[in-house]
């Protein structure tokens, strides 16, 4: 039997605050008991001949980050790449916290994608990623951001149960401009069938965008980006979104993407429970500089910045969640807790599964990430095992 790993001495955040010095507790995949102090009184009698103890005094002990919108890192691409490429990206991103992914397609032929999807599906069944997120292509043309025009097409409900029925099940998310025609007949499908309807890549007005809202659509796909700015007579979907409680907004706190002042907006109208930090990010996210291939389209990184050769748009982003939670809490000024919840408990909750993941809370996976005083990683466990064994020194 794996040992009793006790964790001891951190800064723990756990549902109910922050605890100084707080002690986490693992029993092969899960996490057995939390609380402060650093005796192991959680251990069986006469196990101590099987426990190891930790001392992370002066560290951070967070649960393991959720990422819900994803297309690839350490130069793989979820929507194109082999298997053991899409392997690799995930890989890339659990050495910077991402314990759990959901990976994102991108425009593409309709066969195209319902293939990509029978690939993506025999990962989530291994348990590799948490499931799919079909960006595109039911999306808008005046919109369409890093998305290939010639390959969008209006979400016709037969047409997005197809790629639904792809995926075996594991369909999470699929994001539609809900103003076209068929955009609410297809999110009442979506909600039928269990599937997040994400509002994104659209030119809704503030009216039509309730109206998604009210057949189902519960997220919205990177707020701010590729729709509408806020507008004092002409609100647009950022406002419909940001009022409704029963939506999600996804944020990329990467400093491109978003002024802080935005972020903060965000944070303050939605709240701190309905935010999700994603990272939208494409290959070169934990690799480097140079030319990718998003879908079709050849994407230049320069300074970390991804943008599109012909055009200019912003294509996705080089961020890991890591990364977000630092810019977070160091240059947008939110409690620790708050961005904590934007990177775990909040997208947990919203794929289903706050039974299993999101905190650290007895009963639940073992996922975790150790940060230094600064907000850097020094280790991430997944499942009670060790993908970066913590580097303390």
């Amino acid at each position: 039997m794996a040992p009793t790993k006790v964790l001891t001495g951190a800064r723990v955040v756990l549902p109910t605050g922050t605890v100084d010095h707080g002690r986490v507790t693992v029993e092969g995949t899960r996490i057995v008991a939390t609380g402060p102090g650093d005796a192991p009184s959680d251990v069986p009698a006469g196990a101590s001949d099987a426990v190891e103890t930790l001392d992370l005094t002066g560290h951070w002990l967070l649960p393991g980050f959720v990422d819900l919108h994803n297309h690839g890192g350490g130069g793989a691409s979820f929507p194109s790449g082999t298997a053991d490429e899409v392997l690799k990206g995930v890989h890339t991103h659990r050495l910077h916290g991402t314990t759990t992914l959901v990976a994102s397609t991108v425009t593409g032929d309709l066969d195209v994608l319902a293939r990509r999807a029978g690939l993506l599906a025999e990962l989530a069944e291994q348990g590799d990623i948490a499931g799919i997120h079909f960006e595109g292509p039911f999306i808008s043309p005046c919109r369409k951001g890093a998305h290939s025009e010639e390959l969008l097409r209006d979400p016709d409900p037969a047409e997005v149960r197809k790629l639904v029925d792809a995926a075996h099940g594991h369909a999470r998310m699929v994001t539609l401009a809900t103003e076209l025609p068929g955009g609410l007949d297809s999110v009442r499908l979506l909600a039928e069938h269990g599937v997040i309807a994400a509002v994104g890549h659209t030119d809704a007005t503030y009216e039509q965008t309730v109206a998604a809202i009210d057949a189902g659509a519960t997220v919205a796909t990177h707020l701010f980006n590729a729709m509408p700015a806020l507008g004092h007579r002409a609100p647009g979907p950022v406002t419909a979104l940001l009022e409704d409680e029963r939506v999600t907004v996804e944020l990329i706190n990467d400093g491109t993407h978003l002024h802080p002042a935005a972020l903060r907006l965000a944070f303050h109208h939605a709240g701190p429970g309905r935010v999700a930090f994603v990272t939208d990010a494409m290959d070169a996210a934990g690799f480097g500089d140079g030319r990718y291939l998003l879908g079709p389209l050849e994407v230049e990184v320069a300074d970390g910045v991804a943008r599109l050769v012909e055009g200019g748009s912003i294509a996705g982003s080089t961020l890991t969640l890591d990364r977000a939670l630092k810019r977070a809490v160091t240059v947008d000024g939110l409690p620790v807790e708050h961005a904590v919840a934007a990177l775990s408990a909040n997208p947990a909750r919203l794929l289903g599964m706050d039974d299993r993941i999101g905190s650290l809370e007895p009963g639940k996976d073992a996922d975790l990430v150790v940060l230094d005083a600064d907000f850097t990683v020094k280790g991430v466990m997944r499942r009670g095992a060790w993908v970066v064994a913590p580097r303390l020194g």
